[in-house]
C-alpha cells in the first residue's frame, strides 16, 4: 500500500509550478473514461429512440406506400381498361384507315398509271415533234452552211475592186429591171462625151434620160471600219470623205449633159448601213453632192424612185392611148345601160314572185286556222246498240279516236280542197 501510494505520489509532469502526480493523471483518467461512459450512453439512448421514430416514420411511409400502392393498381386496371378500350377503338379506327388509304392508294396508283400513260404519250409525241424540228434544224444548218460559203463569196467579191463593180451593178440592174418595162432603160449606154453611165433610164415625152452610176468606193469605208485607233479612223474617215467628193465630181462632170441627161444624176450606194453611216457622220459630203445635183441612193431609194418612174411612164401610156381609153369607156357605158335594163325586168319578175308568196302565206293561214277549229271540236260517245254488234258482247264502248281522227282528216281534206 505504502509503495503504491509512493508511486501514486510520484511526479509525472510539472505545469508550471503546478505538479502533476501519476495518482492525478489516473483520477484524471478515470473521469474521462466516466464521462465518454455517460456520452456513449447518451448515444446510444438517442440512436435507440431516432430508430423508434425512424421505424415509426417508416411503418406510416410503408402504409402510406400501401395505399398508394393500392390506388396505383387500382389506377393501373382502370387504364388497363381503357387501354384496351382505346385499343380496340385504335384497331377499329387502323382497319378502316387502313382500307382507306389502300382505297386511296389504288385510286392514286390508277391516276398515276394514267397519268404516266399520258405523260408517256405526250413524251413520244414531244420526241417526235423534236425530231421533226430537229430535222428542220439541219435543213436550216444545211442552209446556213450554204449561206456561209455564199457570204465568204461576198467577200471575196468585195475584196477584188471590179467584182465589187459587177456587184453593185448587178444589184442596180436587177432593181431597174424589175420595176421598169423592158425599153425605158439601158445599161452601159454611151453618151455624147464618150462617157458610159451604168444604166440610162429614158423618160417620156422626149425628156432628157436619168442617168445612174452604181461604182461606190468601198476601200475607204473598209479603212474605216479596220481601223482601231482615233488616230486611223480619223485619217480614214478624211480619205472615204475625199474619194467621195472626188466620185461625184467625176459623175457630174460626165453624166450632166444639157438637153441630152437630166440636171440631176443618181448615185447608187449598194448597202444600206453604209448609206445610214454617209448622211450620220458625212453631212458635208452629202450637201456638197446635192449642190452638185448629184444624189446619194441606197436600194430602197432606187427603187421608190424607178417606182415613180414607172406610174410617170404609166401616165404617159395612159396619155397616149386616151382615145382608146375613151372608146371603151363607151362601150363599157352600154353595157352598163343593157345590165340595168335587164336588171329592172329581174326586179319585176321577183316583184310577182313575191305577190305569188304572199297570197300563197294567206292560203296557208286560212287552212291552218280552220284546221285549229277543228281540232278543238269535241266528239261525244256512240249509243250501246251501235257498239253492241261489233265487239258481240254488249258492253258499252266508247268511241275510237282513230274514227274521229280519220273523220277531221277527210274534213281537214275537204277543207284544203275546197280553199282558194
Amino acid at each position: 500500500m505504502n509503495d503504491l501510494a509512493t508511486i501514486l505520489s510520484e511526479p509525472v509532469a510539472r505545469l508550471g509550478a503546478t505538479t502533476i502526480t501519476l495518482g492525478h493523471a489516473l483520477g484524471f483518467g478515470a473521469m474521462l473514461f466516466l464521462g465518454l461512459f455517460v456520452a456513449l450512453v447518451v448515444a446510444l439512448w438517442r440512436s435507440a429512440k431516432a430508430r423508434a421514430v425512424a421505424a415509426a416514420e417508416a411503418a406510416d411511409h410503408a402504409r402510406d406506400a400501401e395505399v398508394r400502392m393500392a390506388g396505383i393498381l387500382a389506377s393501373q386496371a382502370e387504364m388497363q381498361g381503357r387501354m384496351g378500350a382505346i385499343a380496340e377503338v385504335f384497331g377499329a379506327r387502323q382497319a378502316e384507315l387502313t382500307q382507306s388509304i389502300g382505297q386511296r392508294l389504288d385510286a392514286m396508283t390508277g391516276r398515276l398509271g394514267q397519268t404516266m400513260t399520258e405523260q408517256t404519250r405526250s413524251t413520244h409525241e414531244s420526241l417526235a415533234k423534236l425530231q421533226e424540228r430537229l430535222a428542220v434544224i439541219d435543213i436550216a444548218q444545211g442552209n446556213i452552211q450554204s449561206l456561209a460559203g455564199q457570204v465568204v463569196q461576198l467577200q471575196a467579191i468585195l475584196s477584188n475592186k471590179q467584182t465589187r463593180g459587177a456587184f453593185g451593178q448587178s444589184r442596180m440592174e436587177a432593181i431597174v429591171a424589175d420595176g421598169l418595162p423592158h425599153g425605158a432603160y439601158e445599161f452601159q449606154a454611151t453618151l455624147s462625151n464618150g462617157s458610159r453611165p451604168d444604166c440610162l433610164v429614158k423618160m417620156p415625152n422626149g425628156a432628157p434620160s436619168l442617168a445612174i452610176d452604181a461604182k461606190f468606193p468601198l476601200e475607204a469605208w473598209n479603212a474605216i471600219r479596220a481601223a482601231e485607233g482615233a488616230d486611223l479612223q480619223k485619217s480614214a474617215a478624211q480619205a472615204f470623205r475625199r474619194d467621195i467628193e472626188v466620185h461625184v465630181r467625176d459623175i457630174s462632170e460626165k453624166y450632166l449633159i444639157q438637153g441630152e441627161t437630166q440636171d440631176t444624176a443618181f448615185m447608187f450606194v449598194p448597202s444600206e448601213s453604209v448609206f445610214a453611216e454617209i448622211h450620220e457622220n458625212f453631212e458635208a459630203v452629202v450637201q456638197k453632192a446635192h449642190r452638185s445635183r448629184i444624189v446619194i441612193v441606197s436600194p430602197s431609194l432606187l427603187m421608190l424612185s424607178i417606182q415613180v418612174i414607172q406610174a410617170i411612164l404609166k401616165d404617159a401610156r395612159m396619155r397616149e392611148q386616151a382615145h382608146l381609153i375613151q372608146g371603151e369607156v363607151i362601150r363599157l357605158m352600154e353595157d352598163v345601160s343593157r345590165l340595168d335594163e335587164r336588171v329592172r325586168k329581174l326586179q319585176t319578175h321577183f316583184g310577182q314572185s313575191a305577190k305569188d308568196i304572199d297570197d300563197i302565206l294567206v292560203s296557208t293561214s286560212k287552212v291552218t286556222r280552220r284546221g285549229q277549229k277543228i281540232e278543238a271540236l269535241e266528239f261525244g260517245v256512240q249509243p250501246a246498240e251501235d257498239t253492241a254488234g261489233s265487239n258481240g258482247s254488249g258492253a258499252r264502248a266508247e268511241s275510237s279516236p282513230r274514227v274521229a281522227d280519220s273523220k277531221t282528216g277527210q274534213l281537214r281534206l275537204r277543207v284544203v280542197e275546197g280553199d282558194d
